[in-house]
């Protein structure tokens, strides 16, 4: 069976984005110069941009067009959950939540935090470790980092209640994508120190990349949880 227009549209442009033709951050061709590169309609365009954007992809910015927001990993990407803040977690799952902030500075990205987070080399961030609590007990350790220019004002007082609290309420910042990865690891010392890990010398990382209104990537996460208490679900679509 044939495949339809918009899927053939999606496919192209989606080897074109894994080869870097269109790059990380950088704008897709608008839609008047698709509608004339594949010979279609512009609802056929849309169909194929919104199968991207389900992948992870894109990004349709209101008025400025699609941005490229994939990055290639190394390893198995999965889709874990929607985008809600520990503070919220805690309070769907009736449990009392407290965070203590270890570690608040400011860092200028060198090459290896670049490569490692996504951030442009250069760039000014914000730092923090934290360890996160529920109904006392130490469950993840977790590292922020926060690209300085899209949070001002930012500060370990705000980390230690709700950063994401801060964005939306206080910056009227509007959350849109996160791109997410889970692997198990071993334990740090730093892992053993703050979680209570006894037997164990693994735990679940979920790594990831999270992007704002205007399709600029504002937070880096590594987030390390205690096997013990480590639990994630979501809602799949078959296409």
């Amino acid at each position: 069976m044939p495949k339809s227009k918009f899927e053939i549209i999606y496919r192209d442009l989606k080897q074109k984005i894994e080869a870097r033709e269109y790059p990380f951050q950088e704008l897709l061709p608008s839609e008047n110069t698709m509608v004339k590169i594949y010979s279609c309609s512009r609802n056929t365009i849309r169909r194929g941009i919104a199968l991207l954007a389900e992948q992870g992809y894109v990004q349709s910015l209101q008025g400025k067009g699609v941005k490229v927001i994939y990055q290639p990993i190394e390893q198995t990407a999965f889709t874990i959950g929607g985008i809600e803040s520990f503070k919220e977690s805690a309070k769907r799952n009736k449990k009392k939540a407290h965070t203590d902030v270890l570690q608040f500075s400011e860092i200028t990205a060198d090459e290896r935090i670049a490569q490692n987070t996504g951030f442009p080399l250069g760039s000014d961030l914000y730092y923090i470790q934290r360890v996160r609590f529920l109904d006392d007990t130490p469950l993840i350790f977790d590292i922020n980092i926060f690209l300085k220019s899209t949070v001002p004002g930012l500060s370990s007082e705000i980390a230690q209640n709700s950063i994401y609290e801060y964005l939306e309420h206080s910056l009227g910042m509007q959350i849109v994508t996160s791109k997410r990865r889970m692997t198990v690891e071993h334990a740090t010392p730093m892992d053993e120190k703050y979680l209570q890990l006894g037997d164990y010398n693994s735990l679940a990382v979920v790594t990831g990349q999270t992007f704002n209104s205007d399709g600029i990537m504002f937070e880096y996460t590594q987030s390390r949880h205690h096997p013990d208490f480590f639990c994630f679900q979501d809602i799949a679509t078959r296409h």
